[in-house]
């Protein structure tokens, strides 16, 4: 069952490809929020927790799929 949600086709490409891309977007934005602060730029601190906490979400889900799609 769990083979059919990790390689679940949206726009001919496995769900677990998206959420691969959107784990490591979501990394970027964590990451860029602070690089930009300490240069200058003011962006609300709030927004890192946010984003670090949707990474791991998306991490979360994106390696699960992938491994116990071969248990």
């Amino acid at each position: 069952m769990l083979e059919q949600i990790t390689y679940y086709s949206i726009f001919g490409k496995p769900l677990i490809m998206y959420l691969g891309i959107l784990t490591f977007l979501s990394l970027v934005s964590t990451i860029t929020i602070i690089v930009l602060n300490k240069k200058g730029y003011k962006i609300d601190f709030k927004w890192h927790p946010r984003f670090a906490i949707l990474t791991l979400i998306l991490a979360t889900i994106h390696g699960l799929l992938g491994i116990l799609n071969f248990l």
